[in-house]
């Protein structure tokens, strides 16, 4: 992709209205959030343009409210948990956002967020109309949310259209890390795929087999790979109409001199709430569910691991909601991290269930970088057209 448009970091931006897109669409328990990492994240950013002197007004979505309802889906509790990690008075602008914004300047208020975008049904459909009312508020837009650059949709995209518009500082960031996979990698590369469909993830698969050396293939959609292979894999997760997937996978690999790890034993029990017992793939009985890698192959993974310069990670390997189904994707993450605080490895992790498995081990902060995007993430290394990054492009 070409280059990106960014604000001048020494331009004088003193009193202007800045539109910074960001993606506030965090998880919340009883109208309580429950990890603001997001947040957390944009607030280094968010200080430094109210430091130099602009107005910062903030616009997100939350959640699926043209399906489900608004029931729920109001930003006004992310408001009150923002306030707390930014350390600034945010004003909340539930409509009339240009006339509303204007006068709480002249009152002398310096930060803003705005009611959920997908309230209006004019932000998923790109519209031109709510495009240009977004703009209207501002005198330039910022997209600071990579994880939600792959919709065309009117705050990422049209907005464009209408306003002086920049890519943000965590969108180069991303880059930069993706980069370091596809374009700059060190060899060997190893990439770690899990998660329950392969069908979701097929172009991805395809897309990384000539750029890697090694792909280990884990979660439950490493049962397909078994029973591929004739394994029986009892009551487990699999997808039906799979198989041609699988032989494609398996055919890519060899073409590209890609060596395919699969697992070579599994923790199976015959109920979430059993402890589970470790098994190779020949004892797996009708009963059996297979919910996480065995030990052999958390040995097998870090010595890969410590012949690899480069590791990509997106999807758990295991039921890691569930701490006895934990302990593959745990140990595999500790892995990686420690490589990673010792400088042996670049480590890249991305996907929302891949990070809240690496934060439940406590490794978040050993990895070269993780991405809190899903969709994004996944097509960017697709290599599909992001339509929020085509737009902002020099």
């Amino acid at each position: 992709m070409q280059p990106l448009r960014l604000l001048d970091a020494n331009r004088n931006i003193q009193n202007l209205k800045i539109l910074l897109r960001v993606d506030f669409n965090v998880p919340l328990q009883n109208q309580q959030v429950s990890d603001a990492t997001k947040i957390i994240k944009v607030k280094p950013i968010i200080h430094s343009l109210l430091q130099r002197g602009a107005k910062v007004i903030l616009c997100s979505h939350l959640g699926r409210p043209q399906t489900k309802g608004k029931t729920g889906f109001s930003l006004a509790p992310i408001k009150q948990e923002a306030e707390k990690i930014i350390g600034n008075e945010i004003e909340f602008i539930t409509d009339n956002f240009k006339a509303t914004i204007d006068q709480k300047i002249k009152d002398g208020k310096k930060l803003f967020l705005l009611e959920n975008l997908r309230f209006d049904p004019g932000e998923e459909k790109d519209s031109e109309i709510f495009s240009k009312l977004l703009a209207e508020t501002s005198d330039l837009y910022i997209n600071e949310a990579f994880s939600c650059s792959h919709r065309a949709h009117a705050s990422i995209h049209g907005i464009t259209k209408f306003i002086e518009s920049y890519a943000g500082e965590t969108i180069v960031a991303e880059l930069k890390a993706l980069n370091a996979i596809m374009l700059d990698s060190k060899k060997p590369v190893t990439c770690i795929i899990g998660g329950s469909k392969i069908s979701t993830k097929i172009d991805l698969i395809i897309n990384l087999l000539p750029k890697i050396d090694y792909m280990v293939i884990g979660g439950a959609m490493a049962n397909n790979f078994f029973q591929h292979d004739g394994y029986n894999v009892g009551k487990s997760k699999v997808e039906d109409n799979i198989e041609d997937t699988i032989k494609s996978i398996i055919n890519e690999s060899k073409r590209n001199k890609c060596t395919l790890i699969l697992p070579m034993d599994v923790i199976t029990a015959t109920t979430f709430e059993d402890p589970g017992s470790d098994k190779p793939l020949d004892k797996v009985n009708d009963k059996d569910m297979i919910l996480d890698i065995g030990q052999q192959t958390v040995l097998q993974i870090q010595e890969i691991l410590t012949q690899s310069k480069t590791v990509l990670w997106n999807g758990p390997l295991g039921f890691f909601e569930k701490d006895q189904f934990a302990n593959g994707t745990n140990a595999v993450a500790r892995a990686i991290g420690e490589l990673t605080e010792n400088q042996k490895i670049i480590s890249i992790a991305g996907g929302g269930d891949t990070f809240a498995a690496i934060k439940k081990s406590n490794q978040e902060n050993k990895f070269t970088y993780i991405s809190t995007a899903g969709g994004a993430f996944l097509e960017w290394l697709e290599g599909k057209i992001l339509p929020g990054l085509k737009v902002l492009e020099k």
